[in-house]
């Protein structure tokens, strides 16, 4: 039997809040490679902070947000490259840069680590996620570091209302209501809120409690937000 293909986003807020978040990414790897008996994983690795004091240098240096864009894309794969070593494989492969590659990759490996793929305007990991949950025909599984989509940061504001179920089109809505930055820091980009709208891909937000993530790949009830119909 053919394995499902799991497409997840991994924030770089998790990776690498200030320091290595060592503790985080064990649980991670524990939980993917126990559930890797029946999916393969791809997992696109965001840029986060280190990405963002990298665009803040260029944007104070007045570069355009085209190389702003592009420092970010280069911080993903070097995350990704990270993430790599972290699960001890083979470093000759490469971090892939089209999804024919990581077609291939997959092929021969359960899990899968890439960054952004290839320049989009105004997009960030988020939409090259969104994509290749697309093109495997896949769900997408967004891990950042709050609980959920909320109705505004719970990190700045207490008062903050977890939302556990959405609509594509009610999400599409949300993200848009912000115009986009390079850097900019949401639970998914505008770019992946319109693909998972127009191409219908059930969408998971779930939190750095990494029993939330074992629980849905069991089918067990676990704690997050729901994007579908």
């Amino acid at each position: 039997m053919q394995k499902r293909v799991i497409v997840l986003s991994l924030g770089g807020s998790l990776i690498i809040p200030n320091e290595i978040n060592t503790s985080f990414l064990k649980k991670f790897r524990q939980v993917l490679q126990k559930n890797s008996k029946n999916y393969k994983f791809v997992v696109v690795c965001g840029g986060g902070s280190t990405a963002r004091k990298y665009i803040q240098g260029l944007k104070k240096a007045g570069k355009s947000e085209y190389f702003q864009g592009m420092m970010g894309i280069a911080t993903t794969r070097m995350n990704a490259r990270f993430m790599t070593y972290f699960f001890g494989k083979d470093a000759n492969e490469g971090i892939p840069h089209d999804m024919k590659h990581v077609a291939s990759l997959l092929n021969k490996n359960e899990i899968v680590f890439c960054g952004a793929l290839r320049y989009a305007k105004d997009e960030t990991s988020d939409g090259t996620s969104a994509k290749l949950a697309f093109y495997f025909n896949s769900p997408f599984i967004n891990l950042t570091n709050v609980s959920g989509l909320h109705d505004k940061n719970p990190l700045e504001h207490k008062d903050a209302k977890f939302i556990p179920e959405i609509s594509w089109k009610g999400f599409y809505k949300m993200a848009n209501k912000k115009k986009f930055h390079p850097g900019q820091h949401f639970v998914l980009d505008q770019s992946a809120s319109k693909i998972i709208m127009e191409k219908k891909i059930n969408t998971y937000i779930l939190g750095q409690d990494m029993k939330q993530l074992d629980n849905l790949l069991k089918d067990k009830k676990f704690k997050g937000t729901i994007i579908s119909g």
